[in-house]
């Protein structure tokens, strides 16, 4: 894992937020799925600690927005 793939996970939920602003929850929902399993596969194939801390950050923040997502539909 590199610098360019956490940009691109970054780039990916970013578009998960913005698909939640303007109410596309289904959309939003579909695509974190997509990143959560993506980055539960990452975390399963890396082994250096400063991108588990990286990946955990994402985890969290992909847990936070579904938590929102569930509130909003």
């Amino acid at each position: 894992m590199n610098k360019e793939q956490l940009t691109q996970l970054h780039n990916e939920i970013q578009t998960i937020i913005d698909a939640m602003a303007v109410k596309e929850f289904k959309t939003a929902n579909d695509k974190l799925v997509n990143i959560s399993d993506t980055i539960d596969d990452l975390i399963d194939i890396t082994n250096d600690d400063v991108m588990l801390v990286e990946l955990g950050k994402y985890q969290v923040m992909l847990n936070h927005l579904h938590i929102k997502l569930n509130a909003a539909e």
